[in-house]
């Protein structure tokens, strides 16, 4: 067992190896938020259609989403620094061909393939990461900074994206991935040991096409009909996304080794726990890609200018990120599980004062003000899910924690964006499905490009009062819900028990050695 290692100080090799495996930890999260900025200029450069821009920008989350625990076992299995390395030479590759894509088609297939190898990226390299480091003090220090590095690189994305594109073209955003990604593949085998479990369950085959086609089905006719109402084609889609949900779900309850085990949600905890990692994370990638179109085609603002305007934003979420758990051994896990939901709440509807002559301010004060719950509910909820369930649970509770996060940001565009492309299409000029597709429209009248304008802002405000809502019921269920007397995993025993079941679970680690 894990425990039952010698432990030592680490040491040179030991903080180079970290800093090597935070390479992909921050490209994989900032990908799932570095093309917001982009997008205007991608659909003036591809010209995709409303359904193809949701998808360019979703299919990365739902591919990470819905593979990142049967990644975790085939790591387990097959040995963890090889699938690392695997991953990593593919996710180049990915961004090399969504870099210099000639069509939207290509740029979503490119993206796909990102997002897949993207799923083997993060459990392989937080359980080389824990290998890494012996002492169970250090581990916990390092994995913290994973965490930090990974939430921090979801709200930088948009800002790197911006000053990116105010020097070069759209593909500038994936090439930044190639040099971090060859110096892995050069220092890692150096610097890493391959790492397999003994013990690791059988994966079953079924499970991975049934989770992944559901999602994507499911949400595919959501999209669909959003865009051309509820055609026949969306219709039946959405019934076969259903179907293979409800049998990816039953399977699942009656396999012995399954990839979610829902029977954890019979716990009102975890249950309040895993949607604060979903729901969060919907909201914010929603408001950050929405946000990014009101600030460049609506506002008029440089992409240089709207990256600087989502700057403190980041920064606050970011350094949330890094403070919340002294906040948490200060006011306890439920306040700050709780307290979270609101501040989100908050700062979503704020973004309501915005309109198509101005709203800079009110969009600055949103973020900084959502940022503050974003940063929490980051950095609680792999610790209030851990902690909700028996101890020989803990590692199928961290990895529903862990993927609840990465669906949530592809859900929020999904869901939150279709809504808005919903509106912008009933209330718009009714010239074409996007906004940015209308404003290229030679020779508009000013009422209509206002207009158009105006149908964007409203969609953008629906969205935001929708996610508020769901966030200040959430803040009040928890409130109401949740026991006074939780402890957090840190609380309940010796060691930071969160922050190391994080990478005993999600890469299945729970009894494993080196090789």
């Amino acid at each position: 067992m894990n425990d039952l290692r010698v432990s030592h100080s680490p040491g040179l090799r030991e903080w180079l190896g970290l800093l090597v495996v935070l390479g992909p930890v921050l490209l994989v999260a900032m990908d799932g938020s570095v093309l917001f900025l982009a997008m205007p200029m991608v659909a003036e450069e591809l010209s995709p259609t409303a359904d193809q821009a949701l998808w360019i920008l979703d299919v990365y989350g739902f591919a990470v989403g819905s593979l990142l625990i049967a990644f975790g076992t085939i790591g387990d299995r097959y040995g963890r620094l090889k699938l690392l390395m695997t991953g990593a030479a593919a996710f180049g590759v990915g961004s090399a061909g969504a870099a210099f894509a000639a069509g939207p088609e290509l740029l979503i297939v490119f993206r796909a393939l990102m997002g897949v190898a993207g799923a083997t990226l993060l459990p392989s390299a937080l359980a080389v990461l824990s290998e890494l480091f012996t002492d169970p003090r250090r581990r916990a220090q390092a994995i913290g900074i994973f965490a930090a590095t990974f939430a921090g690189g979801f709200a930088i994305g948009p800002v790197i994206g911006g000053q990116l594109l105010s020097r070069f073209w759209w593909g500038s955003v994936f090439l930044i991935n190639l040099p971090v990604v060859l110096l892995f593949l050069v220092l890692a085998p150096i610097l890493l040991r391959e790492v397999r479990a003994t013990r690791s369950g059988r994966i079953d085959v079924l499970s991975v096409p049934l989770s992944a086609a559901g999602i994507l089905l499911t949400v595919y006719a959501i999209k669909h009909a959003a865009v051309e109402g509820p055609t026949a084609t969306a219709v039946g889609t959405g019934i076969v996304g259903i179907v293979a949900l409800g049998w990816f779900t039953r399977r699942q309850l009656r396999l012995e080794f399954p990839l979610i085990d829902f029977r954890l949600f019979r716990d009102r905890v975890f249950t309040i726990a895993a949607i604060t990692g979903l729901l969060p994370l919907a909201a914010w990638s929603a408001v950050a890609y929405l946000g990014g179109i009101y600030l460049q085609s609506v506002l008029g603002l440089p992409v240089l200018d709207a990256a600087l305007v989502a700057l403190p934003g980041a920064a606050v979420l970011t350094v949330t990120c890094v403070v919340t758990p002294a906040l948490v051994a200060r006011i306890g896990t439920r306040a700050a599980l709780i307290t979270c939901h609101f501040f989100i709440a908050a700062g979503l509807l704020l973004l309501l004062p915005t309109n198509v002559s101005g709203g800079v301010g009110w969009y600055m004060a949103s973020t900084v003000i959502a940022g503050i719950g974003y940063g929490i509910s980051f950095s609680v909820v792999a610790d209030t899910a851990v902690a909700a369930v028996p101890a020989e649970r803990a590692g199928s509770a961290a990895a529903i924690a862990e993927t609840s996060n990465e669906i949530g940001n592809a859900l929020g565009i999904a869901l939150l964006g279709s809504l808005a492309a919903l509106i912008f299409r009933l209330q718009g000029p009714d010239l074409a499905d996007t906004l940015n597709e209308t404003l290229q429209i030679p020779g508009l009248a000013p009422a209509v490009i206002g207009d158009a304008k105006t149908a964007f802002v409203t969609g953008l405000h629906a969205a935001a009062v929708i996610a508020g809502i769901l966030h200040g019921a959430l803040g009040v269920f928890a409130l109401r819900r949740i026991p006074r007397t939780l402890l957090s995993a840190g609380d309940a025993g010796t060691e930071p028990l969160a922050q190391e079941t994080v990478a005993v679970v999600m890469s299945r680690r729970a009894r494993s050695r080196t090789d």
